[in-house]
């Protein structure tokens, strides 16, 4: 049985892991876990199991409300 995957451009996902977030958002690694660090309980973050993702239509709207990260 052959698994076929059809990938999805960042911009057409729903959540993001962390690695697809540094690229699309243009945010270094260690800024991004950082954030995630210092606000566990934000609206962007969906955790599923330790895997960290990055609600991308709520982060980018927390981006354009942020003067700096």
């Amino acid at each position: 049985m052959k698994i076929e995957k059809d990938y999805l451009m960042a911009s057409e996902k729903y959540n993001l892991t962390i690695k697809e977030a540094v690229q699309y958002f243009n945010i270094g690694e260690k800024n991004l876990r950082k954030l995630v660090a210092n606000n566990p309980t934000a609206d962007y973050i969906l955790m599923v199991g330790n895997k960290i993702l990055i609600k991308r239509k709520i982060f980018e709207q927390f981006i354009d409300e942020t003067g700096s990260i």
